[in-house]
């Protein structure tokens, strides 16, 4: 769950995301039943390491994370998706306590209509950071 963590800490720390999608409307997993749009689910989607002969105390890793915005029309929903990359593209350094941490944008996905008349499109991230053993 690690590049979840990661980009879940940088999508609660973007200020002008927050002020569309408050904190707690930014979940990992899955969005709860009646959830108040807009929302944000943060997903892991697949997990690589580096592979070493001899392991470290960190494993370089590469999470391909996907964050799924539901908004409650067309119009929320690319604002919103335009701010998650704000928030988190080309991101690097320390985040949420894993070092060596790079995030690139790995493609946008198609609009699909959402649950109770909702819009929803994700937005997938390349997450690299050394994952502690």
């Amino acid at each position: 769950m690690s590049g979840v963590s990661i980009i879940g800490a940088l999508l609660a720390a973007h200020k002008a995301l927050r002020d569309l999608v408050p904190e707690d409307r930014i979940k990992a997993g899955r969005l709860p039943d009646g959830v108040k749009l807009p929302a944000l689910l943060v997903r892991t989607v697949s997990s690589g390491e580096w592979q070493a002969l001899e392991r470290g105390d960190n494993v370089p890793t590469t999470d391909r994370v996907s964050v799924t915005v539901r908004a409650a029309s067309y119009r929320d929903q690319k604002a919103v998706m335009k701010l998650i990359v704000a928030a988190c593209a080309g991101r690097t350094g320390m985040i949420a306590d894993f070092n060596r941490v790079a995030v690139l944008t790995a493609g946008a996905g198609p609009d699909v209509a959402g649950p109770a008349d909702s819009f929803e499109q994700t937005q997938d991230f390349r997450v690299s950071f050394d994952a502690p053993q």
